[in-house]
């Protein structure tokens, strides 16, 4: 019986929301500082230059422990009643957080120990449900609250759209069309799917702006426009001397970080409210 007090005390005084804040704030540091400082290509036996084998491991490891942290506290989310946005825009969340997760995985094992790098893959399949499961989920949360933006928010919100949308499809022209239709059919998707969310977030953080829960939601447009330049980047890298673990990748890292951030932040604000409903019921 002590055993088990002095576990779930010990549990709780870990798993405050102020440390796992500092753990993900840790963790993104912990990121950019490894990006920075092993990024350097190398001359190989050949004369080559690339990056060490080891450093791409580490890039595809941090990226992997901020998804899968991600997913794990937006389902959290889901499992509390009290949530304010909607249990089911949380467990949506969530699941395109361990969507990329998996594809992610599959991603690095393809490139790392099977040393191919395919245009289309079966971490493709995970990577699509992660935007669809996150598109779903953002616009739940635009339907579930009543939207009323001022013009000159509306205005940020076009601003934002068009420059996306004119980076995106200019960054596309310099790559070209692929031959093969899945690879063209792929391309685009991801790039619509980016612009997508961009909108959404601008959208999100402009109508959750002051309200119970403006800074779990500024997280979450934050880790859209981060996934947005982790993507673009990818998108304008690629050619055949593209390789992993360039410095604007950590954005990847960034993007899961802050959708984990988001979800924290949210649960401790539903929380706050749900003690502070039932303390006036009392009184």
């Amino acid at each position: 019986m002590n055993n088990s007090y002095e576990n779930s005390f010990l549990s709780k005084s870990i798993f405050t929301t102020q440390n796992i804040v500092l753990a993900n704030i840790g963790w993104a540091v912990l990121a950019l500082l490894y990006f920075l400082l092993f990024s350097a290509k190398v001359p190989g036996a050949d004369g080559i230059e690339s990056r060490a084998e080891w450093y791409v491991i580490g890039t595809n490891i941090f990226e992997a422990f901020a998804y899968l942290a991600a997913g794990i506290l937006c389902l959290r989310n889901w499992l509390s009643p009290q949530i304010v946005s909607g249990r089911n825009v949380w467990l949506l969340i969530g699941l395109g957080m361990l969507s990329y997760f998996v594809g992610g995985i599959i991603f690095g094992y393809t490139e790392i120990v099977l040393k191919d790098e395919p245009d289309v893959s079966v971490g493709d399949i995970f990577f699509v449900l992660t935007y669809l499961l996150l598109g779903a989920g953002m616009i739940l949360a635009v339907a579930s609250r009543r939207i009323n933006l001022e013009k000159w928010q509306w205005l940020i919100v076009l601003a934002i759209a068009v420059f996306g949308s004119l980076l995106a499809w200019w960054i596309s022209m310099q790559q070209g069309t692929p031959s093969e239709l899945l690879v063209a059919i792929l391309n685009w998707f991801y790039v619509v799917s980016d612009v997508v969310l961009l909108i959404i977030a601008t959208t999100l953080l402009l109508a959750f702006w002051g309200g119970r829960v403006s800074q779990s939601w500024r997280m979450i447009a934050a880790a859209a426009f981060s996934l947005y330049i982790a993507d673009m980047w990818f998108k304008y890298a690629q050619g055949p001397n593209y390789q992993s673990g360039e410095i604007l990748e950590v954005f990847w890292v960034f993007s899961g970080v802050l959708f984990g951030l988001g979800a924290v932040l949210e649960y401790d604000a539903s929380l706050r409210r749900t003690r502070r409903t039932s303390g006036r019921k009392r009184a």
